[in-house]
């Protein structure tokens, strides 16, 4: 994928070449290529079971415990291949984070799900913590809201404070990737509102790959898109990849079209 096809001239922050993805003998993913570039919002759309979040979970390495997962081809964050033998794939989840499809918060207070990450990766003074947990539920516009529960259940928060929750929890060891697996679809208007507009400032800083099944969303918040539907294998196959504004309005392959105008999918 030429760099020219990076909007705003930012550099690619993670790159892929030739992937292929196996599930014992079966492929979920054929020969994808694409650069993601740097502090924008990257949406990977298409219909279901064409391998966006098999390709999503690639890029923190979720996909290991499977049993029978091989992967093929390049994968590349700044430059350093994330499948070699020695990285550290603790490491890596610390530099790319990842936000799932329902609100997943951990069974205790949300200061201790904010202060979980922190203290994993060995920050003990609670004076740090203190700070780390403010910064970041300001970041996500739920400090306000939520100061005086901390100490209380993050399950008695609604459903769009637990999703920010997640986010800001995400946020709180300092990553630079974030992944987002159908973050609003469990969400109603107002909290996908909200979480849009997180994602925008929070593009500013981090680089953000969503699957989305909504084409509005894609639409609205994204500055690339990747449109990947299955091939007659079955295998998840990149069909095109180019700036959101272009896929939307004037995308260069017909099954792209065709699926943007809900005439498949």
């Amino acid at each position: 994928m030429d760099d020219l096809m990076l909007k705003s001239g930012h550099r690619a922050k993670i790159k892929t070449d030739a992937v292929n993805l196996f599930y014992g003998s079966f492929q979920a993913l054929k020969n994808v290529t694409m650069d993601i570039e740097e502090c924008a919002i990257t949406a990977i759309i298409g219909p279901s079971g064409c391998g966006k979040s098999s390709l999503l979970r690639l890029f923190n390495r979720m996909n290991d415990p499977i049993p029978g997962v091989r992967v093929e081809g390049k994968i590349l964050l700044d430059d350093t291949s994330i499948y070699d033998k020695s990285m550290d794939v603790v490491a890596l989840k610390k530099r790319v984070g990842m936000v799932f499809q329902k609100p997943n918060p951990f069974p205790m207070s949300v200061y201790d799900n904010m202060a979980f990450g922190p203290r994993h990766h060995g920050v003990k003074q609670k004076s740090s913590l203190d700070e780390i947990v403010e910064k970041y539920l300001s970041q996500v516009a739920l400090w306000d809201e939520i100061k005086d529960k901390l100490k209380g259940p993050a399950f008695d928060l609604s459903p769009g404070q637990q999703q920010r929750l997640c986010i800001a929890r995400a946020l709180a060891v300092e990553p630079e990737v974030l992944l987002m697996d159908e973050s609003c679809s469990a969400l109603d208007p107002e909290s996908t509102m909200q979480v849009e507009g997180l994602m925008e400032e929070l593009a500013q800083k981090y680089t953000i790959i969503i699957v989305t099944h909504s084409m509005e969303q894609a639409a609205r918040v994204s500055h690339m898109t990747a449109f990947m539907m299955m091939d007659e294998d079955r295998a998840g196959t990149l069909v095109e990849y180019a700036p959101t504004e272009q896929i939307f309005a004037n995308p260069r392959d017909k099954r792209t079209e065709d699926y943007i105008t809900g005439r498949f999918g």
